[in-house]
């Protein structure tokens, strides 16, 4: 009876542990997606009123009358396309830089991760002046004899990659040192017994760096994923989806539907999509992992 007393207490004293966060969840995690389904399927114009189903009017309307989301859709894998790769890269020759004990490591650590903690209205603003069609980058390219610099931001073609160009240099330095850790974790002797065989730095990285540093590689890349297709406060500063419709990407498309149109149930509607669209990416990568992540 003592023994079953005990375990008892044990799990009152586990659910009050746990309460706290369970509440938090519910409250502003569970209870927001639950009510968030259910006005994709309504008409309402915001959150507040009863709610008007309409089937699945918004989802129809969706995929076969909106053409700007569309736009947003192609927008958004593009960024995705090229931020994806564009961070992971960078991230990983900057950690592979650091972890080969240059001099001013650790300050050349802080000052890429510096751009990470930077606020993000902060770096943005700077790159608006920076990327101007009369701004220092403009000037320094008419100086080396580029006639006609590219209007960055302002220019159609320009704006999307002049995005993902800023995205990439305020993100890499987060991932660099996630990716760091990953490379410092590795056991020494496995380099030092290559050295031996006869394996040259190409070789040690291919098979040593690359298989070791697979599991870190994969959660960077499934959290990039994620980021890329999340993207929002840059866009908003920066752009504003323009010019024209050149950076609207799908969460700027749901901000615009939500809080501009006052469309909450639309909005929903596309948040939704976009929610299934990050699920299936994942689930893809999970089951690709399968092929390449190395955990033993």
């Amino acid at each position: 009876m003592k023994q079953l007393s005990y375990h008892r207490k044990e799990k009152v004293q586990g659910l009050l542990f746990i309460t706290p966060a369970l509440l938090l969840f519910l409250v502003f995690m569970a209870y927001p997606m639950i009510y968030g389904l259910l006005l994709s399927f309504t008409s309402n114009r915001n959150a507040g009123s009863a709610l008007n189903f309409n089937g699945l009017s918004n989802f129809i309307r969706l995929f076969t009358k909106d053409s700007y989301f569309k736009v947003s859709l192609i927008n958004n894998l593009i960024y995705a396309i090229g931020f994806t790769p564009g961070v992971l890269i960078v991230a990983l020759l900057v950690a592979l830089l650091l972890n080969s004990k240059i001099r001013g490591a650790r300050l050349l650590r802080t000052v890429c991760f510096l751009p990470y903690l930077t606020s993000m209205v902060a770096v943005a603003t700077v790159w608006n002046i920076l990327l101007a069609p009369n701004g220092p980058i403009n000037s320094i390219l008419r100086a080396l004899g580029v006639s006609n610099p590219p209007g960055w931001l302002m220019d159609k073609d320009w704006a999307l990659p002049s995005v993902i160009l800023v995205a990439i240099w305020k993100n890499f330095g987060y991932y660099m040192i996630i990716l760091l850790a990953g490379l410092q974790s590795i056991p020494t002797y496995l380099y030092e017994s290559a050295l031996i065989d006869g394996a040259d730095a190409r070789q040690s990285f291919r098979y040593i760096t690359v298989p070791m540093l697979s599991p870190t590689i994969f959660l960077c890349l499934i959290t990039i994923v994620i980021a890329a297709f999340q993207e929002f406060d840059i866009i908003k500063i920066m752009t504003e989806g323009g010019p024209g419709r050149a950076t609207n990407v799908l969460v700027f498309r749901i901000y615009t539907e939500g809080f501009v149109n006052v469309k909450m149930g639309y909005a929903s509607a596309i948040a939704y999509v976009l929610f299934a669209i990050i699920m299936l990416i994942t689930l893809f990568q999970f089951w690709m992992q399968k092929k390449w992540v190395n955990y033993d």
